[in-house]
């Protein structure tokens, strides 16, 4: 072959560092993009806070000062009195002069707080644990034992390990600090590795320590541990559901109806209540239906889940990057300003930059100076593409806004693309992690899109649509005779939408909805 020189020509889209940064910025989420907002303004000094122009505050004449101190009933020779040098012993400041109005005092009074910040305590379960662990009078050996206990309860209440696994390292650590003639340990032990032990040992913890008397028994803890249940909230440090159910029935008045036949259905049956098997229950017990009903409502009046009344969590808000409102007939979609600092470019750094200049200083400028427009650009980009996304789904789902969400249309991301010219990439990156404010609630960009179903009229019919219709249909069904996958398709099949059984199923179940069965054996326990 002979070796030649070809010119060609072509089109090829290089990555700038210009559109990663703007790719960057459209993806990111409006908390992350406000932390990204304040490094750059840390990086870069030619960038900074649009401030507010502040009026400045006019300037008081004397005679309106002189009016409103005769207003106010103040005189000037009232503050020009001398103090005597002979003074009541029940004096007081205000007795001798007038309290004068401040501007902090007014300032205080109009000041608008956010009562959440100021009065909210984020307090944990293992908190309110220990503080009335605290309260309680204990020996040290005791208080080691239940701080170590506390630290092994889930948020849901219930003991993570075994008792024996946390018996086993604590009264091996009490038998080195015995050896050693050393105090025990205060930090919790939880984190110790357990010992080597038998099998034997573990199924017969008792006898382990009736051999070593002179250590840390296993009744001892368990008392600890029974110290503890005691504790709010009610079925605390519980080693399974129905040790839970049975704590909770044992601080009741011993005068509630049913609670012995509640305290036998949570020790031995507690499986056949959760079936609600009541013929099952009333020959196994002995009881009347109405007894074992009884019971069985007693119970359920009962927290399963003890720890969540504790609430160790801050809410996490949703600030919408965009709202529409309905204006004049007329769907309006604008963004929110408050999720991002306004920002400008310092003219005073950027007035030193000089063109010929190349010194190191001028270099840092002028670089820092491309690099805030850039990031001003990028900023503008993204604001511009998130209004043009917002409008274009709002225009497609009107009827959603005016109707609910059973007049949800289908929608792809290529259905927007192809409308606004843009790339189906784009779309994604916009509508992750972007919130839009309707009347109907805040929603994800990405609730809008969702997959068809075909109709009978031979039009399609959204998925979330279908979902809401399953939602109202089960909602409104008998209560002693459910509807079940089957008779919910041919329901939908009824009102032209053409849908299988196990389709119905699998939108069930993204609702989170029981079966049939399971709905029936809820609504009758109700």
């Amino acid at each position: 072959m002979k070796q030649s020189l070809q010119l060609r020509m072509g089109q090829q889209l290089s990555m700038t560092p210009q559109l990663q940064q703007a790719i960057k910025l459209l993806q990111l989420s409006s908390l992350d993009l406000h932390l990204e907002i304040q490094q750059t303004l840390y990086s870069n000094p030619l960038l900074e806070l649009a401030e507010e122009i502040e009026s400045e505050p006019e300037e008081v004449s004397n005679e309106q000062l002189a009016n409103e101190i005769a207003d106010n009933g103040d005189t000037p020779d009232e503050w020009s009195k001398e103090i005597p040098n002979e003074l009541p012993l029940d004096a007081q400041w205000d007795d001798i002069y007038p309290a004068a109005p401040t501007a902090n005092a007014a300032a205080t009074s109009n000041d608008n707080r956010d009562f959440e910040s100021y009065h909210s305590v984020t307090e944990s379960l293992q908190d309110h644990l220990l503080w009335q662990l605290n309260l309680t009078p204990m020996s040290d050996l005791d208080r080691l034992i239940a701080t170590t206990l506390i630290d092994n309860i889930d948020d849901n209440g219930f003991l993570e390990a075994p008792v024996e696994e946390i018996w086993q390292p604590l009264a091996q650590s009490y038998a080195d600090a015995s050896l050693t003639d050393d105090p025990l340990p205060n930090a919790p032990l939880a984190e110790t590795a357990p010992t080597a032990a038998s099998a034997d040992d573990l199924d017969n913890p008792a006898e382990d320590s009736e051999e070593n008397d002179t250590g840390l028994t296993f009744e001892e803890v368990l008392a600890v541990l029974h110290r503890i249940q005691q504790f709010d909230p009610p079925g605390v440090a519980a080693r399974d559901l129905s040790d839970c159910l049975l704590i909770q029935l044992n601080q009741l008045s011993p005068q509630t109806p049913s609670l012995d036949d509640a305290k036998l259905l949570s020790a031995q049956y507690l499986d056949l209540v959760a079936e609600r098997n009541l013929p099952l229950l009333c020959r196994k017990t002995g009881l009347e239906q109405g007894a074992v009903e009884a019971a069985i409502s007693l119970i359920q009046s009962l927290s399963p889940r003890p720890g969540e009344s504790i609430d160790s969590g801050n809410a996490d808000y949703v600030v919408p990057d965009a709202s529409v409102q309905k204006i004049h007939g007329h769907w309006l979609v604008t963004l929110n300003g408050d999720i991002a600092p306004r920002l400008c470019i310092n003219k005073e750094y950027a007035d030193m930059v000089q063109r010929a200049n190349n010194s190191k200083d001028n270099t840092f400028l002028r670089d820092n100076l491309q690099e805030a427009r850039w990031f001003l650009r990028s900023l503008e980009s993204r604001n511009d593409t998130l209004l043009r996304v917002s409008r274009c789904i709002v225009e497609m789902q009107q009827e959603f806004l005016e109707r609910g969400p059973e007049a949800m249309k289908p929608l792809v991301l290529a259905d927007v693309a192809e409308q606004l010219e843009l790339h189906e990439s784009t779309i994604s990156r916009v509508t992750t992690q972007k919130y839009l404010d309707t009347p109907r609630g805040i929603f994800e960009l990405k609730y809008f899109f969702s997959s068809h179903v075909n109709t009978a009229a031979g039009g399609e019919c959204s998925s979330t649509a279908i979902r809401a219709m399953l939602k109202r249909m089960i909602a409104n069904e008998p209560t002693s005779k459910p509807l079940s996958d089957s008779k919910l398709a041919t329901l939908l099949q009824g009102e032209g939408i053409q849908v299988a059984r196990r389709t119905v199923a699998k939108y069930r179940e993204s609702l989170n909805i029981p079966s049939s069965s399971d709905r029936k054996r809820f609504k009758q326990s109700r």
